[in-house]
């Protein structure tokens, strides 16, 4: 699955303004729901981060908002209205949902997949200034975190409304990991862009976030500010954050 994203002209879009929703929402595969009873926002110039242990139902749930799964009950609603629109339609009027595979062309150049994206190298290399030395480069022989790079350079490029992020540190060094969060956390208060992270690291994920939501075994257990997560941590981490059955992949 790649990246994708649009434009959006988002004139008519305030700080607070809630872009995307989850409201009674239970989803799944077939008709075995994995996630249950979900009420979740995201807001512009915000980035919320969804945490929980593998298999709660977080990737299930970007899925379903991205428009690739359909809701098995509940809605999703886009920029105020219902929406049972599928991913590509939701990308064309600009949301962007970035994968934990990387996202990019291997075979093309760092430069020919941001042209692909119609993406400017000014825009790209604004974000990391690194990639500029790696245009000529094909993807396939930059490193983990120079490809996540320009997965994100790529999808911020392009100016979406709402960003669902699935993993961005998969495989990746603390650094890297803090460079991509840091750049999507600037991009959220600088554009008013709205943030869904779904994220394993999580200290690192409370250092961007707004406010978190804690999930376990499909359903949202917990949720605060990033500062009332972070201060409660190591009792979450305990209660909530250990490894579960893997229940966000169909079972026979």
């Amino acid at each position: 699955m790649s990246v994708t994203d649009a434009r959006l002209d988002r004139t008519d879009q305030q700080p607070g303004d809630v872009l995307l929703e989850a409201k009674g929402l239970s989803c799944g595969y077939g008709s075995m729901s994995v996630v249950r009873g979900l009420d979740l926002p995201v807001v512009a110039g915000e980035v919320a981060a969804l945490i929980g242990p593998n298999g709660a139902g977080k990737t299930t749930t970007l899925l379903t908002l991205a428009g690739e799964l359909p809701p098995i009950k509940g809605e999703v609603w886009w920029r105020g209205q219902r929406t049972t629109a599928p991913m590509h339609r939701r990308c064309s009027q600009g949301l962007s949902y970035v994968t934990e595979e990387r996202s990019v062309i291997m075979k093309l150049t760092a430069y020919e997949n941001l042209r692909l994206a119609n993406v400017t190298v000014e825009s790209a290399t604004a974000l990391f200034p690194e990639l500029e030395r790696l245009l000529k480069r094909p993807a396939g022989l930059l490193s983990g975190g120079e490809q996540q790079m320009l997965t994100v350079a790529r999808a911020l490029g392009r100016d979406p409304s709402v960003m669902l992020l699935d993993e961005l540190s998969l495989g990746l060094a603390p650094i890297i990991v803090s460079r991509l969060l840091h750049a999507v956390r600037d991009a959220t208060k600088e554009r008013g862009v709205g943030v869904l992270l779904v994220e394993q690291h999580v200290r690192q994920a409370l250092e961007v976030a707004d406010r978190v939501y804690v999930m376990q075994r499909g359903r949202i257990v917990m949720s605060g500010s990033a500062a009332e997560i972070g201060g409660q941590l190591s009792d979450i981490e305990a209660a909530y954050l250990t490894s579960a059955p893997d229940r966000d992949q169909p079972t026979s």
